[in-house]
């Protein structure tokens, strides 16, 4: 949110900038202007003229000369974006451009990058859901080791098998940052729903990462980066005489049909406006996302759309963030935008706040959105929409990188030669009445699809007045709204899995090793004592917990100290109750302070002790536990559930190791468990959701 306020507060600058020209005589009686000034005419985006080539082996060259600076940018696009990935591989696309520069026969990555830093320069490249873009830019002096870079990892990349294995690690590790946001959860939820079987909602995976091989990666660049229907744009200070001559020599003797075009499943049509509802237990906020599919790229709906979701959730003054959050306080920020792919485009709108006020929240977005298709937009917020939109275009044409990216985005999704030059023209002719037509044609509000990710257990009743409701789990799996409230009870352990044992575990955060964690079991006659002690940067925590022999929890001692809080738990279990104290941190520099002494059912036991006791469970796929769990901090009973969703095998620095999935839910943040199938079992992994932390065992 900080970086959008700061962007509009830059754009605001350059506008004032610009209008502030005359200087102001004022008297001390008239401290202000009482008029605004008259606006003047619409100064002309001052662009080159584009040159277009044809090279003989079917690429097309596109230049945009400027010789104001002695800097130069190369952008050399394919159709080989994220959508041409094969199924059950997501992910192939991205790999690929990660791994163009990272070696060929003649140098390593290291000296790839190396070569052209110090050339003052760059290279990399990236996939989208449509291309694949290669990228180069630097001093114009250095034009010829520019092109000849760009040519040798476009033809001649190498793919190193260690690289490989290297992007694949730091994918997973993306991924499971990624997972943790509900953001993303919400996103990915909305595409799959959007596009259904259409690639556009396909998402990359633990498993499809997994999945990809060096075979995968270069028959996928084999086949897609071929020079027919490739777009090269140059942008900066070169001619087109010199630009054609180092083309030709970079790519000339690579010849390759450009790939047959891809029929695709058409997105599914909706009939009525629903809700999907992505449990997120115990999650203390919401995300939405509201939105359809729209019009190709090339549709002219595109300007006035564009200008009246600007209107309804653009910035810091539009609608949906003036109401929501400055007017209802029941947010950070709330926005709507419009999406545009080469196959079919979307529009979205999207919301993050607090779990009480999400039903409250959603009715309100409807309400903006019928509002935007029904109601002639005023003028104040038209001419304001399309101020910013007009007066920050050009600060995104100013330098050759960005000439070339908007220009091969333009190219590439066929929006015509003119589109630079038009675009403010066309967005400046919006008429309130057009803004009008557009919101009604892109915004299907009788057939929306609605994504929440949240508390189900809290917001089910309240969104099923709203709109039909369905309910998945984060992995998609439905889920019977029964079973939101499950009854927990005693758990028949298997003793025999709990052994005397220490167990040590490295803590994972944003992928990084950043702290560690150990367990030690100890069993003695008449007793169980599970020990455990964590350090993860400022956070340091020490646990004791003495289970009888029957397994009933005895007693819990914690202590823990993070940023300078300390905070201590003392609780003892007898006789069905269950007394003590509880201190945890809270934010800012408190503890909350608690005296427990409640009863407890049969069969419940202390949080404490879950690493402990769920590789005891009589474990099978498709078997789910529901136990009742006594939440030591917060002092209440808890029903977790704890499903055994499936087998893989984990790769920890304790080896690969075959394992039960366990996703357990229930307690403040979803985890999911890997338990070794080989007895007496071990934990492997512990993950939990919504957190960008992980622990996996050492030894």
């Amino acid at each position: 949110m900080t970086a959008r306020r700061s962007d509009g507060l830059r754009v605001g600058l350059f506008v004032l900038t610009v209008l502030c020209v005359p200087v102001l005589h004022l008297s001390a009686q008239d401290s202000f202007p009482s008029r605004p000034p008259v606006a003047e005419k619409l100064h002309p985006v001052r662009f080159p003229p584009f040159q277009q080539v044809a090279l003989p082996n079917g690429m097309t060259l596109l230049l945009v000369e400027n010789h104001e600076q002695p800097t130069l940018a190369l952008s050399l696009s394919f159709r080989a974006g994220s959508i041409y990935d094969p199924a059950g591989k997501e992910g192939v696309a991205d790999f690929v451009a990660d791994l163009l520069t990272k070696g060929t026969p003649t140098r390593d990555a290291e000296q790839i990058a190396s070569t052209i830093e110090g050339a003052g320069g760059s290279i990399g490249a990236s996939a989208g859901g449509d291309f694949l873009t290669i990228s180069t830019d630097g001093l114009s002096d250095h034009a010829d080791l520019a092109f000849t870079l760009l040519g040798d990892v476009t033809r001649r990349a190498t793919y190193p098998r260690e690289e490989l294995e290297l992007t694949r690690t730091r994918s997973l590790s993306s991924l499971d940052v990624e997972l943790s946001q509900a953001g993303n959860v919400a996103a990915r939820a909305f595409q799959k729903e959007l596009f259904g079987r259409n690639p556009y909602g396909r998402s990359t995976s633990a498993a499809s990462y997994k999945a990809i091989t060096r075979d995968d990666v270069v028959g996928f660049a084999q086949r897609r980066l071929r020079p027919s229907g490739a777009l090269l744009v140059v942008a900066g200070d070169i001619t087109l005489a010199r630009a054609r001559e180092l083309a030709t020599r970079a790519f000339g003797t690579w010849t390759g049909a450009a790939p047959a075009a891809t029929a695709f499943p058409a997105a599914p049509t909706k009939r009525s406006t629903d809700i999907l509802l992505v449990n997120r237990p115990g999650s203390v906020q919401s995300n939405i996302v509201i939105g359809n599919t729209t019009f190709l790229p090339t549709d002219s709906t595109y300007y006035p759309a564009r200008i009246a979701t600007q209107v309804l959730g653009g910035g810091s003054d539009s609608r949906l963030f003036t109401i929501l959050r400055e007017q209802k306080s029941w947010t950070y920020g709330s926005y709507a935008g419009l999406r545009r792919n080469r196959g079919l485009g979307y529009w979205q709108a999207t919301f993050e706040g607090r779990t009480e006020v999400t039903d409250s929240a959603l009715v309100e977005l409807l309400h903006q959105i019928d509002r935007v298709r029904t109601e002639t937009i005023p003028d104040s917020e038209l001419n304001a929409a399309k101020g910013f939109l007009v007066g920050s275009f050009p600060l995104t044409i100013e330098t050759p990188s960005q000439i070339a990216q908007v220009v091969s985005t333009a190219r590439l999704l066929g929006l015509g030669s003119n589109y630079v030059q038009t675009y403010r023209d066309r967005l400046s002719a919006v008429t309130p009445t057009r803004a009008r037509s557009a919101a009604q044609r892109t915004i299907r509000r009788d057939n929306l699809t609605i994504v929440v990710v949240g508390d189900a257990k809290s917001l089910y009743d309240k969104l099923k007045p709203i709109a039909a409701v369905r309910i998945v789990d984060i992995e998609g799996n439905r889920i019977d709204p029964a079973q939101l409230n499950p009854t927990g009870g005693p758990v028949a352990f298997d003793k025999s899995q709990i052994v005397a044992r220490s167990d040590s575990f490295q803590a994972l955060v944003q992928g990084q090793v950043f702290g560690a964690q150990t367990g030690a079991i100890t069993v003695t006659g008449d007793s169980i004592s599970y020990t455990e002690s964590t350090t993860i940067g400022p956070f340091q925590q020490q646990s004791t917990v003495v289970l009888n022999s029957d397994l009933s929890p005895r007693h819990t001692d914690q202590t823990s100290t993070v940023q300078g809080q300390h905070a201590e738990i003392h609780l003892t279990y007898s006789d069905g109750r269950v007394k003590g104290t509880s201190q945890t941190p809270r934010p800012g520099s408190t503890v909350k302070s608690i005296t427990v002494d409640t009863t407890i059912a049969v069969g419940t036991i202390d949080d404490n002790t879950l690493p402990l006791l769920v590789p005891a469970l009589p474990l099978a796929v498709g078997k789910t536990f529901n136990l009742n769990v006594f939440s030591s901090g917060e002092g209440t009973t808890k029903v977790v559930t704890v499903k055994v969703a499936g087998l893989e095998t984990v790769q920890v620095p304790a080896g690969n190791l075959p394992s039960y999935r366990l996703e357990i839910a229930g307690m403040q943040l979803p985890v999911v468990m890997h338990v070794t199938q080989q007895t007496p079992r071990r934990l492997v992994r512990i993950a939990p959701t919504g957190a960008p932390i992980v622990f996996e065992l050492v030894k």
